[in-house]
């Protein structure tokens, strides 16, 4: 029953997809609020805050740049943005209340305390979440919101690809650790070097594009899906392996 209601959903575009375009400053509070509500405990970072953290930049960076005219459909560009955060939100709602969040989400708020993982592990194993499943999602809840095609949203979606790819340098330089713990380093840079954000998000836009060209068919656009938020969960659960 659970299965046939989430299919119906996806194939009527229910939640948080089918709505006029809201505005991105309650995302960036709802964050911002978060980012106080899992301290460290025992000296030992929540992995989710990690991410959390680093996902406040990016959206408060974004919401700047919309706001001086980067983008230049400023609408497309808010509601790729904001449709983009509700399902992390939602993830985090979902674990909040005991349910079961998506896979992609399940390995990062499974080893949230766990003291060998690292936060550059907890950050790219979130960005890794949300960017193989949810930005796939997103754009398609974003062109039934706006009444458009994925190729409407192509420049916004390799804007926001392209801040995210720098972003994710400067978040590397910021949480890798430093020369004293260059012992725990050496697998540490191994395991996260095999992962690429500019892979992620080109298999993102194929992925949206399949989602979209399924929407008629609820039964495999839901089976395919799945089978993105799994394999997502399953590159998560190697991102965040303990390096001590």
């Amino acid at each position: 029953m659970a299965q046939f209601e989430q299919v119906q959903k996806f194939s009527r575009g229910d939640g948080p997809s089918v709505a006029p375009v809201p505005d991105i400053a309650p995302v960036i509070e709802r964050m911002r609020v978060l980012r106080t509500a899992w301290p460290p405990v025992g000296g030992v970072e929540d992995g989710v805050e990690v991410f959390n953290r680093v996902y406040l930049t990016v959206t408060e960076t974004i919401g700047r740049q919309i706001d001086d005219g980067a983008f230049p459909d400023r609408r497309a560009a808010t509601a790729l943005d904001v449709r983009f955060a509700e399902r992390y939100l939602s993830a985090v709602d979902a674990a909040a209340a005991g349910r079961r969040p998506p896979d992609c989400w399940r390995p990062l708020f499974q080893y949230r305390r766990h003291p060998g993982v690292r936060p550059l592990q907890f950050a790219l194993a979130g960005i890794n979440a949300h960017i193989a499943h949810d930005l796939p999602l997103a754009v398609v809840d974003t062109c039934r919101t706006l009444d458009c095609a994925p190729p409407d949203l192509e420049d916004e979606f390799d804007r926001v690809g392209d801040l995210l790819v720098t972003l994710e340098e400067r978040i590397r330089e910021d949480l890798m650790p430093g020369p004293d713990l260059l012992e725990l380093a050496d697998p540490l840079t191994h395991l996260l070097g095999s992962w690429s954000l500019e892979r992620a998000r080109e298999a993102a836009w194929s992925a949206a594009l399949v989602l979209w060209r399924l929407r008629d068919v609820p039964l495999l656009a839901e089976e395919f899906r799945k089978r993105m938020d799994a394999g997502a969960g399953l590159v998560g659960r190697c991102l965040l392996t303990p390096c001590r």
